[in-house]
C-alpha cells in the first residue's frame, strides 16, 4: 500500500487499534440497543405493508377485518421468542447465539446448518433493510425515484465503511437516529390513540378508494381463504427478524455480558411489539389501503388510479393523517424511518462477521474470516456481507416486495433448531442437578424453550408452504449450498490437519541427519547471480553448483568462458535443451537427483528482482515464477528466493503498510 493509499485508509477507518484495546470497542446497553436492535425495530416500518398487501390480494374487505388478528398472532410469536431467546443469552453467553446452541446439542450438521440458514439471513437482512429505506425516503424525496439501486448500493458502502471503524463507533453513530425513531414513531401514536379518541383522527389519502381483488381471488373458499391468511401472517413475521443478533453478539457487551444482553433483548421485544401493534391499529382507524398493483387494484370511483398514482408506504400514509396539517412531523416519520430501516442493516454487520469469525474457527469457513482488521472489526466479513448484500440489492432492482419472499426462511429455521437444542440443553442438566431451586428455574426454562421451539416450528412450516414458490426456495437453495460448501472446507482443513500431525516416528526421522544439495539457477554473471552464490555457500551444503540451461549454444560457451575466467569456485552445468525450454530441463535435473539420492535435500536458489512498480513486472523474464510453480510440487525440494533490490524499488519499505515481503512484485533478471 502506497503511503497516499495509507492516508486514505486512516482517514476511513481511522488510527489502527492495539489487540490489547479490545476492551474498549465493547458496549453498554444504551449502545448495544441501537446496534443489535435496530433490525428488529426497523420492521415495524414494512411489516405492516406486507400483512395490508397480502390480505389486499383478496380486496379491502379482508385486510380491514383480519389485519389485527395478523398482527396479534405477530405479536404473540414475537413474545415467546423474545423470552425464549433470554435463556440462550444465559445458558451460552460465548457468542456462538443459534450456531453453538445447536452444535452442542443437536450435533455439528445441525449447527452447520442454522450457521447456513443465518448467514444467508443476514445479507437478505442488508438488502431489505436498504431497498426498504430508499424506498420510504422516495416518498419524501422524490428525486431518488429510478435510481434507488445506485442509492440502496451507496448506502451499503457506507455503512461499511463505518463498521469497518469498530462496532463501538458504529454504536455511537446509529445511537441517535434508532433512539430518535423509536421516540418518533411512539409520540406519533400517543397522538394517534389521542386523536382517535378525540374522533378527531382523519383517514389516510388511499381511504377514499375502493381495493379491488386481484383477478380470480374475489371469491376465495375456505381452504384458499386460510391460505392467504397464513400468507400473510408469515410476511409478517418479518417482524422477528434481527432478534437472534443479540444472542450472537453477547461478546460485544459489557460485562456483565449475559445480564446486560438479556436486559437488552427485553427491551427490544417491548418496544418493536409496542410500535408494530400500534402502526397496525393506526392503519386499520385511517383505513389504510395498499396493494400490489395499485395501478389496477386501487379504484377511483370504480376506474383504476392509473400510472400516475403514487403509492406511498402504511408509514408514510398513516404519518400524513396522523399529522395533518402539520407537515414538519410527517417530514420527520419519512426521515427517521429511512435512517433507522438503513441503520437496521448494522445488526447483519455486527452479527455476520462474528458468526462467520466462529465458524472459520471450528474450521467450516476459511481462516481469514477469523482475523480481526485494524480497527478490532472482523473486516472480512464486513467485506463479503457487503458484497453479497449490494449483488442482490443490483439483481432484484432494490424492490422490497421481491426480496422480502426470500426473507425470513433463514431466521425460523435457526429459531426452531435452537430452541429444540435447548430443551436438550436443560434435560441433560435436569439429570444432574440436585439443588430444588435451581431445577425449578430450569424447568421453566425449558418450557419457555419447548413453546418456543412449537410455535417457531410451526411459522416455519407456514412460511414455507406460503412462500416457497414466491421465491423462499432460492434461499434455501443458497442455505444448502452454504451447507454443503463449508461441509467441504471443514473435509479440506481436517484432510491438511492429518497430513501435517506430527507422530513420535516423524519426530525421531526429521532429527536424523540428511544431505543438502544445493543448487543455484544462472542465466547470466550479474550482481544477483553472484548473491545467491554467496547466499548458498553460506549455508554449507553438502553438494553445491550451478546451473544454467543451454537454450543459445552461443551465449551458454560464453558464460562458461566467463565463468571460468573468474574463477567462480563452484561448478556451472549446462542443460541440453532442444526446444528452448527453461522449466522442463531443471525440473527434471532436480528430479533425478530426488531419485538417486531420496535421503538427500534439494535447495535450489533462483536470483529474482525486487521491483519498485509494478509495470516493471512486465519488462522482465517470469521463467523464475513458472519455475518455482513447478518445484513446489516436487517432495524434497525446498526453492529459496534471493532477492536483489534495484533502484526504483528504493524508498518501497517507508512505502508500505506492513513488512516489504508482503507486497513487492518479483520478476528475474
Amino acid at each position: 500500500m502506497t503511503s497516499s493509499g495509507r492516508v486514505v485508509k486512516r482517514v476511513i477507518l481511522g488510527r489502527a487499534m492495539r489487540s490489547d484495546r479490545l476492551g474498549e470497542t465493547l458496549l453498554p446497553k444504551r449502545l448495544a440497543l441501537p446496534v443489535f436492535a435496530s433490525d428488529a425495530l426497523s420492521s415495524v416500518a414494512y411489516a405492516p405493508d406486507e400483512i395490508l398487501l397480502t390480505l389486499g390480494l383478496a380486496g379491502g374487505a379482508l385486510a380491514a377485518t383480519h389485519s389485527w388478528e395478523i398482527a396479534l398472532a405477530v405479536v404473540l410469536v414475537m413474545a415467546v421468542v423474545v423470552l425464549s431467546y433470554r435463556q440462550n443469552v444465559h445458558a451460552y453467553p460465548s457468542g456462538g447465539g443459534d450456531y453453538e446452541v445447536a452444535s452442542v446439542n443437536l450435533g455439528p450438521k445441525a449447527g452447520l446448518t442454522v450457521g447456513s440458514a443465518l448467514l444467508v439471513d443476514y445479507v437478505l437482512t442488508v438488502a431489505v433493510s436498504v431497498s426498504a429505506g430508499i424506498q420510504n425516503a422516495a416518498s419524501a424525496f422524490t428525486f431518488l425515484r429510478g435510481h434507488e439501486v445506485a442509492a440502496a448500493i451507496t448506502l451499503v458502502v457506507l455503512l461499511t465503511a463505518m463498521n469497518l471503524r469498530g462496532v463501538r463507533e458504529s454504536g455511537k453513530a446509529f445511537a441517535v437516529p434508532t433512539y430518535l425513531f423509536m421516540v418518533t414513531v411512539i409520540g406519533m401514536a400517543v397522538v394517534g390513540f389521542f386523536r382517535e379518541a378525540a374522533g378527531t383522527l382523519p383517514k389516510a389519502e388511499s381511504a377514499a378508494l375502493e381495493l379491488a381483488p386481484e383477478p380470480g381471488m374475489g371469491a376465495l373458499g375456505t381452504a384458499a381463504m386460510a391460505f392467504l391468511l397464513l400468507r400473510a401472517f408469515s410476511s409478517g413475521c418479518a417482524a422477528l427478524t434481527g432478534v437472534e443478533a443479540i444472542s450472537n453478539g453477547v461478546p460485544a457487551f459489557q460485562k456483565p455480558k449475559s445480564r446486560n444482553a438479556a436486559t437488552t433483548l427485553l427491551l427490544m421485544g417491548g418496544i418493536a411489539i409496542t410500535m408494530l401493534a400500534s402502526m397496525i391499529a393506526l392503519a386499520q382507524w385511517t383505513e389504510v389501503k395498499i396493494a400490489e398493483d395499485p395501478e389496477t387494484q386501487l379504484l377511483r370511483d370504480g376506474v383504476p388510479v392509473g400510472d400516475g398514482y403514487v403509492q406511498d408506504t402504511v408509514m408514510g400514509q398513516v404519518s400524513k393523517a396522523v399529522f395533518d396539517g402539520f407537515h414538519p412531523g410527517v417530514v420527520l416519520v419519512s426521515v427517521v424511518t429511512g435512517l433507522i430501516l438503513f441503520l437496521a442493516a448494522n445488526t447483519a454487520f455486527n452479527g455476520f462477521p462474528v458468526l462467520g469469525s466462529i465458524l472459520a474457527r471450528d474450521g467450516f469457513l476459511p481462516r481469514q474470516l477469523h482475523t480481526r482488521g485494524d480497527r478490532l472489526a472482523f473486516s472480512n466479513g464486513i467485506l463479503i456481507l457487503a458484497g453479497a448484500a449490494a449483488a442482490l440489492i443490483a439483481l432484484y432492482d432494490a424492490q422490497v416486495t421481491k426480496l422480502i419472499q426470500l426473507y425470513i426462511v433463514g431466521v425460523f429455521v435457526s429459531f426452531t433448531l435452537s430452541q429444540i437444542g435447548m430443551i436438550r440443553h436443560w434435560n441433560r442438566h435436569l439429570a444432574v442437578e440436585r439443588n430444588a431451586q435451581v431445577r425449578a428455574r430450569m424447568h421453566r426454562s425449558r418450557i419457555i424453550n419447548a413453546i418456543g421451539a412449537g410455535m417457531s416450528g410451526l411459522v416455519l412450516l407456514v412460511v414455507l408452504a406460503t412462500k416457497f414458490l414466491h421465491g423462499a426456495g432460492y434461499a434455501i437453495a443458497a442455505m444448502a449450498v452454504l451447507f454443503v460448501l463449508m461441509m467441504r472446507i471443514k473435509r479440506h482443513y481436517d484432510r491438511v490437519r492429518a497430513e501435517l500431525r506430527v507422530e513420535e516416528s516423524d519426530t525421531k526421522q526429521q532429527m536424523l541427519p540428511s544431505r543438502v544439495h544445493a543448487i543455484v539457477l544462472v542465466s547470466k554473471i550479474h550482481k544477483p547471480t553472484l548473491r545467491a552464490l554467496a547466499y548458498a555457500r553460506a549455508t554449507r551444503p553438502s553438494v553445491l553448483e550451478a546451473l544454467t540451461v543451454d537454450v543459445e549454444p552461443e551465449e551458454t560457451k560464453l558464460l562458461q568462458a566467463e565463468w571460468d575466467r573468474r574463477q567462480i569456485p563452484v561448478p556451472l552445468k549446462a542443460l541440453d535443451s532442444p526446444y528452448r525450454e527453461v522449466t522442463r530441463p531443471v525440473v527434471d535435473y532436480v528430479k533425478s537427483i530426488r531419485s538417486g539420492s531420496p535421503r538427500d535435500i534439494v535447495v535450489v536458489y533462483i536470483p529474482e528482482y525486487v521491483l519498485g512498480h509494478w509495470w516493471e513486472q512486465a519488462l522482465h523474464n517470469q521463467s523464475a515464477l513458472r519455475l518455482k510453480g513447478r518445484l513446489l510440487f516436487t517432495p524434497g525440494v525446498m526453492v529459496s528466493s534471493v532477492p536483489w533490490q534495484l533502484a526504483s524499488s528504493a524508498g518501497m519499505e517507508e512505502r508500505l503498510d506492513g513488512p516489504v515481503a508482503g507486497d513487492v512484485r518479483r520478476g528475474e533478471g
